[in-house]
């Protein structure tokens, strides 16, 4: 089996035109950064990357056809991963006073407990399942081996790149805290932003993105 140059090349630059579209898990991850500091934005893309990695693994068994296919799983999977953002928002809206006594601590969320998240919303993001089950087939050549092990290998690359994306919008949004954490009026405004945008994410992925 082998993978060749112009596949790689072109999935990879296609999966990156993708990636670096702002989606669920940038999103969510710029919240951590503003809201609780670079070593939790870190943590949680790193939960998102292992979710991420775990959609790779299922489509390229054959799971991607199964969504594909069917209206009702994909559509499933687009409405938890919304409530899920929609209460993580609530959660953030209804303790932002805390978020204002703890700031100075640096990470008032665990970082096992952001990565869990993470997870959750790199796991059932829609935009994950598009990669790799709309993106990734027509890069394969059925003539090289084995097909899943083709999808493995090239879907471990858009795994790799959102890492880095991921991490690089994290470091970003870290940086912009420490500017928002020089004002107290500014730091307790940060819970309610990142709630409400977080809100706001889960009830436009719920909205939009329907398949006929």
């Amino acid at each position: 089996m082998g993978v060749g140059l112009d596949q790689v090349l072109g999935f990879g630059l296609a999966a990156l035109v993708l990636i670096v579209i702002p989606g669920p898990s940038v999103v969510f991850t710029v919240g951590r950064a503003v809201s609780y500091g670079q070593r939790v934005a870190l943590a949680t893309v790193a939960g998102n990357t292992t979710g991420l990695f775990l959609v790779m693994c299922l489509v390229s068994v054959g799971l991607g056809a199964v969504v594909a296919d069917s209206i009702a799983v994909f559509t499933a999977i687009k409405l938890a991963g919304a409530a899920y953002l929609v209460w993580l928002g609530v959660q953030a809206l209804r303790h932002r006073r805390e978020l204002r006594l703890t700031a100075d601590a640096r990470t008032p969320l665990g970082w096992r407990r952001a990565a869990r998240q993470g997870f959750v919303v790199g796991v059932s993001n829609p935009k994950a399942f598009m990669i790799f089950a709309a993106l990734l087939p027509p890069f394969v050549d059925r003539d090289h081996g084995s097909v899943p092990a083709q999808m493995f290998v090239l879907g471990s690359i858009a795994v790799v790149v959102g890492l880095v994306c991921d991490s690089a919008w994290a470091f970003a949004a870290g940086r912009a805290r420490d500017w928002f954490a020089g004002s107290p009026r500014r730091v307790s405004s940060l819970g309610a932003i990142g709630g409400t945008s977080m809100i706001g994410l889960g009830v436009g992925m719920a909205l939009t993105g329907n398949r006929s």
